[in-house]
């Protein structure tokens, strides 16, 4: 359920009507003048006093008749309006707002919700418009879940944590509920170092706890998992197994390994060791498992609490817890992403075991055909020895009837395989078109072309016509080259005679 802490209306008639407590109120408005720096006349802030510090000026925000927002008046009033059956009445103002006044005789104290309810809706610390401001504060603080709401001169101001009902940053989760038994004997350690560390001193830690528990020769310390939290933290699942001196052995119980390690002396050498919290691993029994559904946690509205049962998507192996704050909120995540890296770590694991086992069976296969063969082999070979050995054993004796009966089938036999539709014609027949095929092949391989002799000898005269042009034309350019030669050769006598005459 939404619970509206808004702000007085503006409109003189606007009636609010506080959500399910069913009080209403009517507002007036008030200029709004905005914040004061200075000096103000009116009544201080923390008394009614002159305040020359940091106050709020007489027409701030909208008032209200009861000096109350949200949830409406009355909750200041002796009636408390819509919170009367909570039967309780609030005490009267007096002068101080951090004075801790003794309570009057017969009077009763106001309780926590209470407190709340009226530090949100209906303050009565300064008598004025002054406290719908104050009232705002308060809701904001009670959103966060974080500071003090003061409300009434005569009580000390309430504190805000994030379990108050008021508290927006909270949600429902769900946790897997443990399977472990109480004979299982499963104590969780937490300890303030990192998993490397714990791993590394791991038999260190083993004699440490053995140490711890009394050093008693009959009893083993085992370690069953080492998981790293957030926070550089690491838990260590430890359980005890008592040997006895005729030679069985069995666990201790995870209630009395709890008992004995949260004993004070026990929790202060577990404290110098590293260890920062202990708990046990046990699965809920029905009785606790109802009770814990049917009470909402402190904090959580039971609808959502109830919504969050409905909603579970395994109520079998799932329990709601609330998450409160961002804190939680990011634990939580941290730990979501812790166990995905384990989880893709398992995966590559599995992935890379998958694959050796292709390998093997790929392997496997191959061999498992080889060895077929080899057993069909033997198989003929060891038909054969014993026939030649039967033969030789039955030598001399006369046919039995046992011997006849398996002649007269090889005879049937051999008489279906001799039949012309049968296995052996058409075996017959197949070999006949193999041989066939093969002759075929054989004849067109050794065939050879041939050319007809008068065209052989048309073609012999046209390439002799052809090496006629071919002797007539390099005459040619031979005559040709010996020509360019005389030319050269007068060319350069020229040449000469024109040199001797200039000189």
């Amino acid at each position: 359920m939404a619970f509206s802490f808004g702000g007085a209306a503006s409109n003189p008639a606007a009636t609010l009507t506080a959500p399910g407590f069913g009080v209403t109120t009517t507002t007036a408005a008030a200029p709004a003048t905005g914040f004061s720096f200075g000096s103000t006349n009116t009544g201080g802030l923390f008394g009614n006093t002159q305040n020359k510090g940091f106050g709020f000026s007489s027409g701030l925000g909208a008032g209200t008749t009861a000096g109350a927002t949200g949830f409406g008046a009355g909750l200041g009033t002796t009636g408390l309006g819509g919170f009367g059956c909570f039967n309780i009445q609030p005490t009267q103002q007096q002068a101080g707002l951090f004075g801790q006044p003794a309570q009057q005789p017969g009077q009763p104290q106001p309780t926590q919700l209470y407190q709340q309810v009226t530090a949100l809706s209906a303050p009565t610390l300064l008598g004025d418009e002054r406290d719908s401001i104050l009232a705002k504060w308060n809701q904001l603080q009670a959103y966060w879940g974080t500071g003090k709401g003061y409300y009434s001169n005569n009580n000390p101001a309430v504190d805000f944590t994030q379990e108050n009902p008021f508290c927006r940053f909270k949600a429902v989760g769900y946790s897997c509920s443990p399977v472990s038994k109480d004979e299982d004997g499963f104590v969780v350690l937490v300890l303030n170092k990192k998993e490397a560390d714990v791993r590394a001193l791991q038999q260190q830690l083993v004699e440490s706890l053995h140490k711890i528990l009394g050093s008693n020769q009959s009893l083993t310390v085992n370690v069953d998992g080492v998981k790293a939290l957030s926070s550089d933290q690491t838990e260590v699942i430890i359980y005890l197994v008592e040997r006895s001196p005729n030679g069985t052995s069995k666990r201790i119980p995870a209630t009395t390994l709890y008992s004995y390690v949260e004993q004070a002396n026990i929790k202060a050498q577990l404290t110098q060791i590293g260890v920062a919290m202990s708990m046990t691993r046990t699965e809920l029994s029905p009785a606790q498992l109802k009770q814990l559904l049917q009470n909402a946690p402190a904090g959580v509205d039971p609808i959502i609490w109830e919504q969050a049962k409905v909603d579970n998507p395994d109520p079998e192996k799932l329990i709601p817890v609330p998450m409160v704050g961002f804190k939680e909120l990011l634990r939580r995540l941290q730990i979501q992403e812790q166990m995905t890296k384990q989880h893709q770590t398992r995966v590559d694991i599995i992935s890379s075991d998958i694959s050796d086992l292709q390998k093997n069976q790929a392997t496997t296969v191959a061999k498992i055909a080889q060895y077929k063969r080899k057993l069909m082999d033997l198989s003929h070979r060891v038909l054969q020895v014993l026939i030649k050995q039967e033969i030789q054993r039955k030598s001399g004796y006369a046919i039995q009837v046992d011997e006849e009966h398996l002649r007269v089938q090889l005879d049937t036999i051999q008489s279906e395989l001799n039949a012309p539709t049968q296995f052996k014609g058409r075996l017959n027949e197949l070999m006949s078109q193999i041989r066939m095929q093969n002759h075929f092949g054989a004849v067109r391989s050794e065939e050879r072309y041939n050319v007809d002799a008068d065209l052989l000898r048309e073609i012999k005269q046209h390439l002799k016509q052809q090496q006629d042009g071919l002797s007539h034309l390099i005459s040619v350019i031979k005559d040709d080259l010996e020509d360019i030669k005389l030319i050269e050769h007068g060319l350069s006598d020229s040449g000469h005679m024109r040199g001797g005459m200039l000189s």
